[in-house]
C-alpha cells in the first residue's frame, strides 16, 4: 500500500488587491500629473513654487518606493496540528531576552516576558530562556530568581488549563484569557491562588526596587558587589534547570551579564546577542534560536508551533532563513499595525518579512554566516579546518565544536548538565573574545548601526535567503508601546539615525542588489525604510511654505481659477481618504487615523530630522552616536503605564523645537495676512490655498499649538519656547529679505 501523500505545514496566500492597486496607480497619476503642471508654469512663478515642485518630487519617489513594497502582499497559512504526524521530534529552541536598565525597562516586564515565554506550548525539555542583563542590575537578577520560583507554579497552571495568554500582568487582567470551559470550582481556586501569588511577587520586586538590598549583596547577590555598570566581569548564572529533561516541567532559565570594561567598545544590543548566541551556543547549542525585548510577552502561545511549521515545512531551507512575527502593541494597536497591513504583508510577498530586532525565530547557522547554497554540504564540514574556524569564531574550543555541529545542521551537541558549560559560557562572554574574529562583520548581529537589527536582516537577504512571516490570531506577541512624547521621539531618532549610518555605508541595499541576491524589489523597500529620516528634509521644507507664502504674498499653490487647483485638490483629497479607508477597515475609528496622521507629521519633523542631523555628525566624524534606551511603560496593570491619558509630553529636549518654530511662524504669518500687512507682490500673491494650508498645519501640530499656553509636563518648557522664537524672528526675516532679493530679480 503506497504511503499517503503529506500535508503541507502551511500554505502561502496571495491577497487580492486589485482596487489598492488601482488607487496606488491613481494617486501616482496624478502626481505625476501635478509635477508636470509645475515644470510647464515655472517659469511664471516664483521661488515657492520651485520649492514646492522639488518637495513633490520627493513625494511622488516616495510613493513609488511604497508601491512597490506593498504590490503583492502576501500571507502565511500554518497548519500545526500537522506537526505531530509528519515530525518525530520537535527541534529545541533557545529564547534570548535583553534589557539594558531596570529603570527604563522595570524588571516586572521583563520578569512576565520571561514567564510566558517558559509558559509557551511547547515541549519544556526542549526549551532554554537566556536573559541578557547590559545594566549588570541586582535587581534584575533578583526579579529573575523570584520569577523562577513562580514559575514552577505558573507553567504547570497554565498548560493544566491551557490559558490563552500566559504572561500574568495581562491574563489576571483580561477575563478573554481564561478558558471557557474552565468554570470548575478547582479552576477558581488555583486562579485565585496563583493571582494572590503574582501580586505577592509584584510586591517583592517593587520593595526592593524602592529598598534595594538593605541586607546587602549577600548569598547570590554577591558576585554584584564590586561591579560597575561598564566595568565587570562576566556573570553567568543558571537560575533553573530541567535537569531531569521532563516535557512538563519549566524550562532552563540562565542569566548573562557580559563582561564590560570602558577601554572596549561593546556594540550595545547587537554585542548583547552575539554573546547571548555564543553563550547558549556553548550551553544548549539549539538550531532555532527566538529573540524578543524585555517588554514583548506571547500573547500566543502555539507561536512555536506555528513558526515550526514555516522552518521545518519549507521544501527548500533557502526560502525561510528565519520567521519573523510582527511588532504590535496591546496599548496603542494602530501604531505599528497599519504598517504591517498594508505595507509589511507586500513584502513578505517579495523576499520576505525584514527582520524587526523581536518576535524572531532564527536557524543558528544563518546567523553563523551560511550561505543557501552552502546548506548541500551539510554533511561535511563548512570551513576547510580549525585555524579558519578560529579565526571567524573564536578561541573557545568547545565552542567552535558546537558552532561546527550547528553549521552542519546537526542537533545532538548537548552537555550532559549546564553546569559543565559555565566556564565556557564565562569565556565567550568576556568583552575581548572578539577581537580578531568575524563576529558583527561578517556573521551574527551586525555592527556598524544603532539598528542591528535591520542591518542584520539586510545582510542574510544578501545572502539569498528569503524569509518567513508568522502573523496568527490572536498575535504571537504584543509589547507596550513608548509612553508620551520623549520617550517615542528617543526611539523615532535612534532609528533615523541607524537607518541612514547603513544608507550611507557598503552594507546599501544597492550594492546588495548589484554585486549579491537581493532582489531589485526588495532592494526598494529597503530604501523606503532607510530613506525615512531624510523625507524630514522636504517635509519641513513643506510645512514652512504657505507661511512663507503669506508672510512674503507669494503663491505655491493654483488659485482657484486655475486648472492646476483641480490636480492639487484631487491629489490631496485622494490621499486622505484612502488612508482613512485604509484604517477603517483595520476596524479603528476616524479620530485613531487622525491621530496617526499627526503623530507621523510631528515624528517626521522632529525626531527624524534629528536622527538625520545625527548621522550626518557621524559621518563628518563630529559625533559618536549612543543607543538611548526607551523608557517602557510602568504598569503591571496592562496599560503600559502611560498615565498621560493620550495627551502629549513635552520635555526640555532640542528635539520639540523644529515644530514649535513652524507653529509660531505659522500664527504669525496668519497674523500678518488676517491683518493685511501683506506687501506688494509683482506676480500673484496669496490666496485661500494659502491661508488653508496655513491652518491645516496649525491643526496638524494641535499638541503643540496646545502646548504654547499650557504649564507642567503637556506644556512646551520657556526655554524650548524663547529658542524657537528666536528661530521663528531669524526665518520671518530671512523671508523678507529673499523677497527683496527676488523683487530685484524680477526688475532685472
Amino acid at each position: 500500500m503506497a504511503n499517503p501523500v503529506s500535508l503541507p505545514l502551511f500554505q502561502k496566500v496571495f491577497i487580492k488587491n486589485t482596487t489598492q492597486r488601482a488607487v496606488d496607480v491613481t494617486i501616482l497619476l496624478l502626481l505625476l500629473c501635478l509635477l508636470a503642471y509645475r515644470l510647464l508654469t515655472l517659469k511664471d512663478n516664483g521661488l515657492a513654487w520651485f520649492l514646492a515642485f522639488l518637495c513633490e518630487s520627493w513625494f511622488t519617489f516616495n510613493w513609488v518606493l511604497v508601491i512597490c513594497s506593498r504590490w503583492t502582499p502576501m500571507l502565511y497559512q500554518t497548519y500545526p496540528e500537522r506537526l505531530q504526524q509528519q515530525v518525530k521530534e520537535l527541534p529545541p529552541v533557545d529564547m534570548f531576552v535583553t534589557t539594558a536598565d531596570p529603570v527604563l525597562e522595570p524588571p516586572i516586564l521583563t520578569v512576565n516576558t520571561v514567564l510566558s515565554l517558559l509558559a509557551v506550548d511547547y515541549p519544556a525539555n526542549k526549551l532554554a530562556c537566556y536573559v541578557s542583563d547590559d545594566a549588570c542590575s541586582p535587581l534584575i537578577f533578583y526579579s529573575l530568581v523570584e520569577a523562577s520560583k513562580f514559575a514552577k507554579l505558573w507553567v504547570p497552571f497554565c498548560k493544566k488549563y491551557n490559558v490563552q495568554v500566559r504572561a500574568p500582568f495581562r491574563c489576571f487582567l483580561d477575563d478573554r484569557s481564561v478558558p471557557s470551559s474552565a468554570n470548575s470550582g478547582e479552576f477558581q481556586q488555583e486562579w485565585k491562588k496563583m493571582k494572590d501569588e503574582y501580586e505577592q511577587l509584584c510586591r517583592k520586586i517593587e520593595n526592593a526596587t524602592q529598598q534595594p538590598f538593605p541586607f546587602g549583596l549577600t548569598g547570590e547577590l554577591a558576585v554584584f558587589s564590586n561591579t560597575e555598570l561598564r566595568n565587570h566581569t562576566a556573570i553567568v548564572k543558571v537560575l533553573w534547570e530541567n535537569k531531569e529533561g521532563l516535557p512538563d516541567a519549566v524550562p532552563h532559565l540562565i542569566y548573562i551579564s557580559r563582561e564590560k570594561r570602558p577601554e572596549h567598545q561593546h556594540h550595545y544590543k547587537a554585542g548583547a546577542m552575539n554573546v547571548l548566541t555564543r553563550v547558549s551556543g556553548s550551553m544548549t547549542n539549539a538550531p532555532f534560536m527566538l529573540n524578543v525585548d524585555c517588554d514583548m510577552f506571547v500573547n500566543n502561545a502555539q507561536i512555536f508551533r506555528q513558526a515550526m511549521c514555516l522552518l521545518l515545512g519549507a521544501k527548500n531551507e533557502r526560502d525561510c532563513g528565519f520567521v519573523q512575527s510582527p511588532q504590535l502593541f496591546y496599548d496603542r494597536p494602530e501604531q505599528l499595525l497599519i504598517l504591517h497591513e498594508y505595507v509589511g504583508k507586500g513584502i513578505v510577498g517579495i523576499q520576505g518579512a525584514f527582520y524587526q530586532g523581536t518576535g524572531c525565530f532564527h536557524r543558528r547557522k544563518v546567523i553563523y554566516g551560511l550561505r543557501p547554497d552552502e546548506v548541500e554540504v551539510q554533511g561535511r564540514d563548512v570551513y576547510s579546518d580549525e585555524n579558519e574556524l578560529q579565526r571567524d569564531f573564536g578561541i573557545s574550543r568547545e565552542f567552535m565544536k558546537s558552532a561546527a555541529h550547528a553549521l552542519k545542521g546537526k542537533t545532538d551537541y548537548y552537555p550532559s548538565n549546564l553546569s559543565e558549560s559555565l566556564e565556557a559560557a564565562h569565556q565567550v562572554a568576556g568583552c575581548g573574545y572578539e577581537y580578531g574574529t568575524s563576529w558583527g562583520i561578517k556573521f551574527g548581529w551586525m555592527y556598524g548601526s544603532t539598528t542591528e537589527d535591520i542591518l542584520t536582516g539586510l545582510t542574510i537577504h544578501n545572502r539569498g535567503w528569503r524569509t518567513g512571516y508568522c502573523s496568527p490570531d490572536p498575535p504571537a506577541f504584543l509589547g507596550c508601546a513608548p509612553p508620551g512624547g520623549p520617550a517615542t521621539m528617543t526611539q523615532q531618532k535612534r532609528w533615523a539615525t541607524g537607518l541612514l549610518e547603513i544608507l550611507f555605508s557598503k552594507h546599501n541595499p544597492i550594492f546588495g542588489t548589484l554585486k549579491g541576491k537581493l532582489q531589485f524589489r526588495q532592494c526598494l523597500a529597503y530604501l523606503w525604510i532607510f530613506l525615512w529620516g531624510l523625507r524630514s528634509i522636504p517635509e519641513l521644507c513643506y510645512a514652512l511654505l504657505p507661511a512663507y507664502c503669506l508672510i512674503t504674498n507669494s503663491n505655491f499653490l493654483p488659485s482657484i481659477q486655475e486648472p492646476g487647483i483641480y490636480i492639487f485638490v484631487a491629489s490631496f483629497v485622494s490621499y486622505n481618504l484612502y488612508t482613512l479607508s485604509e484604517i477603517i477597515r483595520t476596524g479603528f475609528s476616524i479620530k485613531a487615523w487622525w491621530i496617526t496622521q499627526c503623530m507621523a507629521r510631528i515624528i517626521t519633523l522632529s525626531a527624524w530630522l534629528f536622527g538625520v542631523i545625527n548621522a550626518v555628525l557621524k559621518l563628518l566624524g563630529l559625533l559618536e552616536t549612543e543607543f538611548e534606551v526607551t523608557r517602557k511603560g510602568q504598569s503591571t496593570s496592562g496599560d503600559g503605564g502611560d498615565d498621560d491619558d493620550g495627551q502629549f509630553v513635552f520635555d526640555e529636549s532640542p528635539v520639540f523645537v523644529p515644530i514649535t518654530v513652524v507653529v509660531m511662524v505659522h500664527l504669525t504669518a496668519l497674523a500678518i495676512s488676517l491683518f493685511r500687512l501683506l506687501p506688494q507682490s509683482s506676480g500673484q500673491g496669496s490666496g485661500l490655498g494659502e491661508l488653508f494650508g496655513s491652518v491645516f498645519v496649525l491643526v496638524s501640530f494641535w499638541p503643540f499649538l496646545q502646548g504654547l499656553f499650557r504649564k507642567g509636563k503637556y506644556g512646551i518648557p520657556l526655554f524650548t519656547i524663547f529658542k524657537s522664537a528666536a528661530l521663528a524672528l531669524l526665518f520671518i526675516h530671512l523671508c523678507k529679505e529673499v523677497q527683496n532679493i527676488c523683487v530685484i530679480v524680477d526688475m532685472k
